[in-house]
């Protein structure tokens, strides 16, 4: 089996730099692509009440702008060579949108932490990683960032 593109989804947490080795060393045996994916949240459920649309608009756009600028950062501090990964910053429902993303990019291989952000965020949001074991088209490596030494 040969993976040519590997995906990477993060969140940017203190967990998502723990999983970057895995994804590396994939990499390097297979010579794969890697592509790193941000999922930036949609607030449409606040339309329904007087929050004014192009505030909400204008901040899901200031979220993906900041996470473009996150990931590169990202990618430059984690990554022997950043300019050869792929980035992208799309917004919507996380399972959702990281499906697509393999879909549309011919992704290989899925790489992530089992965990990443933790208390009330992980209870409000559930389980992206839960989802995608059981969804994903391709196969997934899942990695617990808080049991990495």
């Amino acid at each position: 089996m040969k993976f040519n593109k590997i995906l990477l989804p993060v969140d940017l947490s203190e967990s998502s730099p723990k999983i970057v080795p895995f994804v590396a060393s994939m990499a390097e045996k297979f010579g794969s692509k890697i592509h790193i994916l941000f999922v930036a949240r949609v607030f449409q459920y606040f339309k329904g009440i007087y929050v004014p649309h192009p505030s909400i608009d204008q901040f899901e756009n200031e979220i993906v702008e900041g996470a473009r600028k996150s990931l590169k950062e990202f990618t430059g501090k984690h990554f022997k060579d950043p300019q050869s990964i792929v980035t992208a910053v799309v917004k919507g429902d996380a399972a959702e949108q990281i499906i697509k993303y393999i879909e549309d990019q011919g992704i290989d291989l899925l790489i992530m932490g089992t965990h990443g952000r933790k208390g009330l965020d992980k209870v409000i949001f559930g389980s992206v990683a839960e989802k995608l074991s059981k969804t994903t088209p391709v196969p997934i490596m899942l990695v617990n960032p808080y049991k990495v030494k």
